[in-house]
């Protein structure tokens, strides 16, 4: 009996071990990459560009966007005073100026991305953020490409 229940926790134990892993395999595959984040950055720059910026920026805002929002991966934009002009997890964020946030470390991110704009066209960036998947702080990366007087970015959790 006692060999019988040990082979039971052991058999237990084994699956919800391959369970775990293959929650986290699944959670892995289904974030996104640096390819997908440029992509859709790129694809936003057009589409700004293309509809105008109201359109764009609602576009990019609008939580149920196909286009805009995928899995982990959504853009921000800002001006290149730090105010968010669209955001696609937090429309509560739209209008507010953020040039002086810091992340969980003291990194002054907006800031950086205000000041990688003004002499590069595009750049990557990092920082910690919520990810909207995980609802955690995580490290993030951010593909950025300055278009006039604002900076379109989509991040990707490492």
């Amino acid at each position: 009996m006692r060999i019988a229940g040990l082979k039971l926790a052991f058999v237990l134990s084994a699956a919800l071990a391959a369970a775990g892993s293959a929650w986290a395999a699944n959670e892995q595959a289904a974030a996104a990459n640096a390819k997908e984040a440029e992509a859709m950055v790129k694809k936003g720059v057009a589409y700004i560009k293309a509809n105008g910026k109201d359109k764009g920026f609602a576009e990019i805002t609008r939580r149920d966007s196909k286009e805009f929002h995928d899995r982990d991966l959504y853009l921000a934009v800002h001006r290149m005073d730090g105010t968010a002009v669209a955001h696609g997890t937090n429309d509560k964020m739209v209008g507010k100026n953020f040039i002086d946030i810091k992340d969980i470390d003291g990194k002054e991110y907006i800031k950086e991305r205000v000041d990688f704009a003004k002499s590069k066209q595009t750049f990557w960036t990092d920082y910690k953020f919520v990810n909207p998947v995980s609802k955690k702080i995580e490290p993030k990366t951010a593909y950025c490409e300055r278009l006039d007087d604002y900076i379109v970015c989509g991040g990707i959790y490492k």
